[in-house]
């Protein structure tokens, strides 16, 4: 049930009012919870079970953790049970087409049948709320949660359950204790911002994702300037794409009185990959940082360890979007770009003396290299961009200038935004001009066709 849909804005309506009326009862949180439950049956009544079975698993060792001496014992019994789930789904397919590969090299006449099933939509994020609800608890940082209820809540609440933010339960969970106050300012605020999110989806990114499909689906028959342009039409698709539906899980979330962290800041106008990632999908990259990063030893033991983890944490990133060796190589490319640039940025040349405008067009260019192996179906079409991109060709037809001017207008929109005139861009009567500049377009000008979410897939 994507954001985008008028049955979501029938659900939504629905729970609300509900949710409103039970409010001053017991049974406030228990109707949030059939709610999300409802939300994400609606893709597939089978997935409740999954995400049944894991959330029971989950309340199960954490109050195990906080009851007996076996504490490590029911935290591995958890994590693996999350990992298992989350590998036997996501990567099962690919883990046996890679054997079979191997089988053939090796001239084995054997073959393990790939699995059939459909990859359940957001197991990787409420697999990833769930290991770190418990990676908590058993750290101390937060108690066991006693109120089943309350814990599935936290888990499967609709508003971030397909694609985040991947929230943290000292985040979410004492919003749960008692029903938070809906006022004015809540619902005005929170309707702001799924009308940004909505605005982002439908207007920018389905609008982009018509060049981009048609460029990267057969990219031999492009030409530099359109594989250059439809790279960049790309890497602003999926920032529109992403923190457009982050927008309105927020907007959505905020209209009922709760609060979900920021997950992007312009991302883009980041002056080191390290700063781009505090700034791109920020749940994602505090969760790696915190519960992968940081317990491999961080950058505490020196250089080459340092290094040595950043490059794990980044591998591992780029399978978590997804299993097929493009992602890998892109997490692996920004592992190369990190460790290069790390250094580099705390020189005193680099840091005092290269303009923040130089910074910012390097790192824009290596995280665009970055989203062609992210983007192209295969590594062969992702090859095929780079050598076209390089070819130096002139002149395309097929180059599309509207798109340019976009891209154009978004980024000097976000370089007024990050400056000292954001004042006028805060001011009430340029909201409300752009608010309604933003609904008048989706109503008149909206890209034909639907685009599903693109972190759906993940």
């Amino acid at each position: 049930m994507p954001f985008n849909t008028w049955i979501f804005s029938i659900f939504f309506i629905v729970t609300l009012l509900v949710y409103i009326a039970l409010r001053p009862t017991k049974f406030w949180l228990l109707w949030l919870l059939l709610a999300s439950y409802f939300f994400y049956g609606w893709l597939n009544p089978l997935y409740l079970i999954l995400i049944g079975y894991s959330t029971l698993v989950t309340f199960i060792s954490g109050m195990m953790i906080g009851n007996t001496e076996k504490r490590k014992l029911w935290l591995g019994i958890c994590i693996t049970n999350s990992l298992l789930l989350l590998g036997f789904f996501k990567y099962a397919a690919f883990v046996a087409e890679n054997i079979n590969r191997l089988f053939e090299v090796l001239n084995v006449t054997a073959s393990i049948p790939k699995p059939g099933f459909l990859l359940p939509i957001g197991i990787s994020f409420y697999t990833f709320i769930s290991m770190g609800y418990i990676i908590d608890v058993y750290r101390g940082k937060i108690s066991a949660e006693r109120n089943i209820v309350k814990l599935a809540s936290f888990i499967s609440f609709f508003p971030y359950l397909l694609a985040g933010p991947i929230e943290r339960a000292q985040n979410i969970l004492p919003q749960f204790n008692t029903p938070p106050t809906i006022n004015r300012d809540n619902i005005t605020e929170g309707f702001s911002l799924f009308i940004v999110g909505l605005f982002k989806k439908i207007a920018l990114a389905d609008f982009l994702a018509l060049y981009v499909n048609k460029v990267y689906g057969d990219p031999s028959q492009f030409q530099s300037p359109a594989l250059l342009l439809a790279t960049y039409a790309f890497a602003w698709q999926i920032y529109f794409d992403f923190s457009g539906y982050t927008d309105m899980a927020r907007g959505v979330a905020r209209m009922m009185g709760f609060k979900l962290m920021l997950n992007f800041n312009n991302p883009y106008l980041s002056t080191s990959l390290g700063e781009f990632w505090g700034r791109w999908h920020i749940s994602l990259s505090t969760w790696f940082k915190d519960y992968l990063y940081i317990p491999l030893g961080g950058n505490r033991h020196g250089h080459f360890n340092t290094y040595r983890n950043m490059i794990i944490t980044m591998l591992v990133a780029g399978l978590w979007h997804g299993a097929a060796w493009n992602f890998v190589i892109w997490g692996a490319l920004h592992a190369l770009g990190r460790s290069i640039t790390r250094d580099l940025e705390r020189t005193k040349i680099y840091s005092e003396r290269v303009p923040k405008i130089a910074k910012q067009f390097l790192i824009f260019h290596i995280v665009c290299l970055s989203w062609i192996f992210f983007r192209a179906e295969t590594f062969g079409k992702a090859m095929t961009v780079l050598k076209g991109i390089f070819s130096c060709s002139l002149t395309d037809p097929k180059f599309s200038i509207t798109a340019l001017l976009f891209m154009g207008c978004i980024l000097l929109y976000q370089f007024i935004y990050e400056s000292n005139f954001r004042r006028i861009l805060e001011l009430s009567a340029v909201k409300v001009i752009l608010m309604l500049s933003m609904i008048l377009y989706m109503v008149f000008f909206r890209t034909s066709g639907y685009e599903i979410f693109l972190y759906f897939r993940f």
